[in-house]
């Protein structure tokens, strides 16, 4: 006995121990929950977006509230209707402490399971709910139910969601009720002298002397009214359904078929109807206990999906396969049509491209800016040599390397551009400590500028923006060089401390800084506990560095940051540095998109590791790196999916004609958004269901050789004049090939440049004659006898061969191909050096040392440099006439429309003046003669 009051004892303490464990662990998450909310709170209303915030918040609050009230209510009172009836039928004894022990079991447990159902709904509806209750109609009907095309992008997946929601509760009530039942039969008291008692004192309990035919129709009237609601969930579940069909890949093509239309879809309304049907019977079978009635119904829903499955298959092999064009050309054409506009490829141009290809002096000099541009660099060697010669310290590191155009000298210029950006990791493990990874190590500095088209003798890239502080040799402004939002910006830091910020190294010394920014929230007060208990830092509670006055700055990296402020959205993986020229600022764009899954008839593609069937770059985020601030641009106004989220988060979007000139100037067509539009028009350029149907018609993107192997070729921005545009423009392009042959057949073009950005045109090459493909040329090099021996023998001298993309450049009706080759030692410490330069011309190909040598080789030997070369600076520039024809008119407009208004006038006339006047040289600071050198290579210093 004594032992047993031990045991006892250990098992309550035990318990206690447990509980109150629980209870901290509550408290310690609750008290983070809070702690997270208070500052991203204060963080969003810092960043101008806390209605974003509060929508997101409030939302989610506004159906867990109720849910969490309702079910938990709801649930209490039917398990305690099930106890009040399992105790009348089952003729037990009600003992009052064991009563108020199941009471307060079944309110706990009501309470938890209820703000588990509404958490679990609140999270997963929010945005679907707002979505469906905000909706934008696109004017546009499907063709089988005829209804808008915004019912299924957000009308269709809510409802689908409200259906599984309650499908899943219910099924759940079946289990607790069964659950309830069980614990309650483990928790028993029978009166005495009962069957049960006597059967039970003779160690033989009876089961069925407990459940009385009373309690167990009590039970089966539960399940039953349980079981009509899960049939008549079925029944709308069919519903829902039959427009799914338009998801279908059972046909020719993706979308409701001709099977899914005269079979499956007949079958689905015949289900529903039974389901509906059945909910009722069955209900009615197990209340008076017909139970025949009860399970024909779903015996039959099981028969006839059975059957529908069968004939189904049996109409697809007989009727449909036999003549599927036919049968199944009307569904092709939905399939196409709402294909290319889910993709927004039901706009491109389609335009002949003559091939001519006729080029001469003449040609070249008319296309200065087109020959001047050609990229004779690539961006993957670059980058390794960016961080070997222009790292200058362990600490600093170039994430990524991308290509954009700015005026150069007064030359529209494309040109390579790199940000410097501070690794923390990189610094000595020793030196990696609180203090100087959060007050000292706190930004970046300035980034690396070369030109696409020229190279030292030592076939390295011409800087044109290099070192610390930035030393440029162009008209390059740089005011706010420093880089505290960028990449690999993963930690947060705090300025205006005591401690200095190490700004960039100046030979032996370091030159350091404060932070002269509005960036940050405040630490002082209770701010500065809530901080460190947010970052789990007691050194930041404690740091007499830390003063009042001091600013946390938070989600520094630019990928996190935007995606902390907008989750529903997709991101490029690929944003770019932007310098701007207006403030001297450093900027960071990325583009971000709208999605769907539920676009009808659209075949699904692969995106960002999501499947989708519909994408908008819709947006475009800028984000300055000094000060953290993110716009959010709305780019396309005409997306239904932007315009619903532009409804909803109301201080989230910002219109696009309010980006600055200066920014609106480097936008890019992205590339990820263009690859995959050109990977859908390879097969969905083709508008005719047989030609489709068949794959007559289906392109390849072009194929190339690369470094030291094969790959599909990339998408390339070249600086080129269309063949009716009257001036080069910034453009994407993409060489296609016919299937699995090596002539190219069409070129896809992205234009960039001002009103024209995101346009798509498709040149089409004249199908009697073969245009050489980017393989092709590849071959024709491996074959050439000049130039296949000299790799051959560069490769027995210690040096490995590589070869760079092949750009493809058109120049008015005809076509060059350039491709740079690269040298690089065995090594581990070389740098790939560009060496040669490929210029493939109709049957002529060379290899020269320069663009320029091998230009002239081609077209003469007085082919002039400056038309490879970028206008240095002092040189006169040459306005084409037609240029000047279009100044000329600018002016007279600008004067007609300000005739009557002289001040005004003369202030477009000062503007104008002050845009042609020559650019004065910009005047950099003489780098001190005791910094570093840069490195040549064998590492960083």
């Amino acid at each position: 006995m004594e032992n047993a009051k031990v045991n006892v004892k250990a098992n309550k303490r035990a318990l206690w121990l447990i509980g109150i464990g629980l209870a901290l662990a509550l408290l310690a998450g609750s008290m983070r929950t809070l702690v997270m909310f208070i500052t991203d709170f204060q963080w969003f209303d810092k960043n101008g977006y806390l209605t974003t915030f509060l929508v997101s918040l409030l939302t989610r609050l506004k159906i867990l509230i109720p849910f969490w009230l309702v079910a938990s209510v709801s649930m209490y009172f039917y398990l305690m209707g099930l106890k009040k009836k399992y105790y009348k039928y089952g003729h037990l004894v009600v003992d009052k402490k064991e009563d108020k022990k199941i009471r307060l079991g079944t309110r706990i447990f009501s309470g938890f399971a209820g703000l588990y159902f509404a958490w679990l709904i609140a999270e997963s509806i929010w945005l679907k709910l707002l979505m469906f209750m905000n909706a934008t109609t696109f004017n546009v009907v499907d063709p089988i139910f005829f209804r808008d095309i915004g019912f299924y992008l957000f009308q269709l997946p809510f409802l689908k969601h409200v259906l599984s929601l309650t499908m899943m509760v219910t099924v759940w009530m079946v289990i607790i009720t069964a659950g309830f039942y069980f614990i309650m039969f483990n928790l028993r008291k029978p009166m005495e002298g009962s069957l049960y008692d006597m059967n039970e004192i003779a160690g033989r309990p009876n089961f069925n002397s407990v459940f009385s035919k009373d309690l167990v129709k009590t039970a089966v009237n539960k399940i039953a009214l349980l079981g009509g609601i899960i049939l008549a969930l079925i029944s709308a579940t069919y519903f829902l359904k039959a427009f799914e069909l338009l998801y279908s890949a059972r046909g020719a093509a993706y979308g409701a078929s001709y099977t899914d239309i005269n079979v499956t879809l007949i079958g689905y309304r015949v289900v529903m109807v039974v389901a509906l049907i059945s909910s009722v019977a069955f209900v009615y079978g197990l209340l008076r206990d017909h139970r025949r009635i009860a399970v024909v119904g779903p015996a039959a829903l099981l028969v006839i999906g059975i059957v529908t499955a069968i004939f189904a298959g049996v109409v697809q092999q007989l009727v449909v396969e036999p003549d599927e064009i036919a049968r199944e050309s009307e569904y092709l054409v939905n399939n196409i049509e709402f294909t290319q506009a889910a993709f927004n490829l039901d706009k491109v141009n389609e335009r002949d491209f003559p091939m001519e290809q006729v080029l001469d002096r003449e040609t070249l000099e008319r296309n200065v800016e087109t020959m001047s541009n050609i990229r004779i660099n690539d961006y993957r060697p670059l980058l390794q040599t960016y961080n070997q010669i222009q790292g200058l310290r362990l600490y600093y590191r170039f994430n990524d390397v991308d290509l954009d155009r700015y005026m150069i000298d007064g030359r529209y210029s494309q040109v390579f551009i790199s940000p410097r950006e501070l690794d923390i990791s990189k610094l000595d493990v020793q030196a990696q400590t609180w203090l100087n990874m959060h007050l000292r190590f706190t930004h970046g500095y300035g980034a690396v500028v070369s030109p696409v088209n020229s190279v030292t003798n030592e076939g390295q890239p011409e800087l044109i923006v290099k070192n610390v502080p930035p030393i440029t040799e162009a008209n390059i402004r740089f005011e706010r060089p420093e880089i505290y939002f960028g990449e690999l910006t993963n930690h947060y830091v705090i300025i205006n401390t005591t401690q200095d910020e190490f700004d960039y190294p100046s030979g032996s010394e370091n030159k350091n800084n404060r932070y002269d920014g509005g960036a940050g929230l405040e630490l002082k007060g209770f701010n500065k506990f809530l901080f460190a208990f947010r970052e789990s830092s007691m050194k930041m509670l404690f740091s007499s560095a830390v003063e009042p006055e001091s600013r946390i700055l938070l989600y520094r990296n630019i990928n996190e940051r935007v995606r902390k402020i907008a989750p529903f959205l997709m991101y490029d993986q690929n944003p770019y540095l932007v310098l701007n020229q207006e403030d001297g600022k450093l900027y960071w764009i990325i583009d971000a998109y709208t999605s769907s899954k539920y676009y009808p008839y659209s075949q699904p593609y692969r995106f960002n590791n999501q499947s989708v069937n519909y994408l908008r770059n819709s947006v475009k985020v800028v984000i300055d790196a000094y000060e953290g601030t993110t716009t959010f641009y709305l780019y396309d106004e005409t997306d239904p999916v932007a315009q619903t989220l532009d409804g909803i988060f109301t201080d989230l979007f910002t219109d696009a004609s309010q980006m600055p000139a200066s920014l609106k100037a480097h936008v890019r067509y992205p590339q990820d958004y263009f690859d995959l539009q050109s990977e859908v028009y390879r097969t969905y350029h083709v508008d005719n269901p047989v030609v489709f149907y068949n794959g007559e018609d289906v392109w390849d993107v072009a194929n190339e050789k690369y470094m030291d192997g094969v790959q599909r070729i990339e998408s390339n921005y070249v600086l080129f004049k269309l063949p009716d545009g009257d001036r080069e423009e910034f453009s994407l392009i993409i060489p296609y090939t016919p299937k699995e042959k090596a002539n190219m057949t069409s070129l896809f073009v992205a234009r960039n440049d001002g009103d024209q950005y995101g346009n798509l045109f498709l040149y089409k090459y004249p199908k009697d004659k073969t245009i050489q493909g980017p393989m092709m040329i590849e071959s024709r090099i491996d074959q050439d006898s000049t130039i296949s021996p000299q790799f051959t023998l560069w490769g027995q001298q210690g040096s490995n061969v590589l070869r760079g993309n092949v750009i493809v450049v058109p120049v008015e009706d005809a076509i060059l191909y350039v491709e740079p080759i690269y040298i690089q030692a065995d090594n581990a410490n070389s740098l790939p050096e560009m060496k040669r330069v490929i210029v493939a011309y109709q049957e002529k190909i060379v290899m020269e040392e320069t663009l320029e040598e091998a230009l002239a080789k081609i077209f003469g030997e007085d082919i002039p440099a400056e038309i490879t070369q970028p206008v240095k600076e002092g040189e006169e520039i040459m306005i084409p006439a037609d240029q000047v024809r279009q100044l000329l008119n600018q002016i007279n407009n600008l004067f007609e429309e300000s005739s009557n208004n002289l001040e005004e006038l003369q202030q477009l006339i000062d503007q104008l003046n002050e845009e042609l006047a020559p650019q004065e040289p910009q005047v950099e600071p003489e780098p001190d003669p005791e910094s570093d050198p840069p490195a040549t290579g064998g590492g960083n210093n």
